[in-house]
C-alpha cells in the first residue's frame, strides 16, 4: 500500500454509532458530507471520495463503530489509518480548537492525517477478529452477572425471583460463550498454538491467555516488548517541571481490558512465582507501594507473553527478571 504524501487527500471520519461524518481537504478547503454506518453508506462513501483519490483515510479507534468502514476500505484498496483518541485530542487542543462538532472533528481529523501522515493500518486476520469479540462478549456478560449479584444483595423479596432468573440466564451465557472460545481455539491451530505458549507461563490461565491473543493481534506489529507495553497503557507516566515533581502513574493510554486480565495474575503470580516474588522482594526494599509493585508484575507478565509469542519458544524457567 502506497505511502501518504502531497499528492494524497487527507480525508478525516468522525464515527458514531449511526452514521459518520467525513472531511476531504483539498488545497486548503473542505468537502464534507454525512453518511450512514451501514454497508450502504460505506459504498456511498466510496463513491463520493473517488473523484478526490488518491486519498488517505483517518479515523478515531473507536471500537465496533469504526472497524467496519476501515475492514471496508482497506479491501477497496484504500490507505485507511485509525488513530489512538488522545492523539487527536492533543492535536486540537495544539490547535486551539474551540468548536466541538462531528464535522468539526471530521476536519481536524483531516489536517491531522495531512501533517502527521500517520501509519497505513491493517485489518486482523477474521479469526483474531471473531476471538476478540468472544471475549468482549464474555466481559459485558461477567460485569452484567456482578451487577445483577450486587442487586440481589438487600433486595427487595418481590424481585429476589427476577434476580435470580435473570444470574441463572447470565451463568448460562457466560457457560456458553466460555464454551465458544474453548470451540474456536479448538478450529484455529494457530491462535492455539499461540495459546500453548502462554500457557507455559507460570500464572497465566486460559481466561488471560484468550484475551492476551485477542487484544494483542499480530504480535510481529511490535518491535518490543515496551510497546507491548505502552500498547496496554502500562507505561510509566511522569510528572515534573521545575521543581516541581508529581507523583508517577500509569498512562493508562491503551487496552483497559488488557489491563484487567492481567490484574489478579500478576497479584498471584507476585505470591506463589518464585522469580516474581524475587522481584517484588527487591521492589519492596526500595520502598515501592504494593499498587506499584503489582503494575511492575503486569508489565513482567505482558514482557513474558510478548518474548514466548514473538520467539516463538516456550518459558524457560531459567530465565532471569532480572534482566
Amino acid at each position: 500500500m502506497s505511502t501518504p504524501s502531497s499528492t494524497v487527500t487527507p480525508l478525516g471520519v468522525d464515527i458514531a454509532k449511526a452514521k459518520f461524518d467525513a472531511a476531504a481537504w483539498i488545497d486548503g478547503k473542505y468537502k464534507t458530507k454525512v453518511f450512514p454506518n451501514t454497508p450502504t453508506g460505506f459504498e456511498a462513501f466510496l463513491t463520493w471520495l473517488r473523484p478526490f483519490a488518491p486519498v488517505h483515510v483517518c479515523l478515531e479507534a473507536t471500537g465496533r463503530y469504526g472497524e467496519a468502514l476501515a475492514t471496508f476500505l482497506v479491501e477497496q484498496g484504500i490507505t485507511v489509518s485509525v488513530i489512538n483518541p488522545a492523539q487527536i485530542h492533543a492535536f486540537g487542543k495544539a490547535e486551539l480548537q474551540r468548536t466541538k462538532t462531528e464535522k468539526a472533528d471530521a476536519k481536524l481529523i483531516a489536517r491531522f492525517c495531512q501533517r502527521q501522515q500517520p501509519p497505513a493500518w491493517q485489518p486482523l486476520p477474521p479469526a483474531v477478529r471473531q476471538l476478540q469479540a468472544l471475549v468482549r462478549r464474555l466481559d459485558d456478560l461477567t460485569a452484567m452477572r456482578q451487577m445483577e449479584h450486587n442487586r440481589q444483595d438487600g433486595a427487595d423479596p418481590t424481585v429476589q425471583a427476577s434476580l435470580t432468573r435473570v444470574l441463572a440466564l447470565l451463568d448460562a451465557e457466560i457457560e456458553q460463550t466460555r464454551a465458544a472460545i474453548r470451540d474456536h481455539f479448538a478450529q484455529h491451530s494457530g491462535l492455539r498454538k499461540q495459546r500453548e505458549l502462554l500457557d507455559t507461563i507460570p500464572g497465566l490461565g486460559a481466561t488471560t491467555s484468550a484475551v492476551l491473543l485477542a487484544c494483542l493481534g499480530d504480535i510481529q506489529r511490535f518491535d518490543n516488548a515496551k510497546q507491548v507495553a505502552a500498547f496496554a497503557g502500562l507505561s510509566p507516566a511522569e510528572r515534573q517541571s521545575g521543581k516541581y515533581k508529581g507523583q508517577t502513574r500509569l498512562s493508562k493510554l491503551g487496552d483497559g481490558l488488557l489491563r484487567k486480565a492481567l490484574y489478579f495474575p500478576a497479584v498471584v503470580a507476585s505470591r506463589y512465582h518464585p522469580l516474581l516474588q524475587a522481584f517484588c522482594e527487591r521492589l519492596k526494599a526500595k520502598g515501592k507501594p504494593g499498587k506499584v509493585i503489582v503494575c511492575a508484575v503486569m508489565r513482567k507478565l505482558l514482557t513474558l507473553a510478548y518474548g514466548v509469542l514473538k520467539s516463538g519458544c516456550p518459558f524457560d524457567p531459567k530465565w532471569t527478571l532480572a534482566n
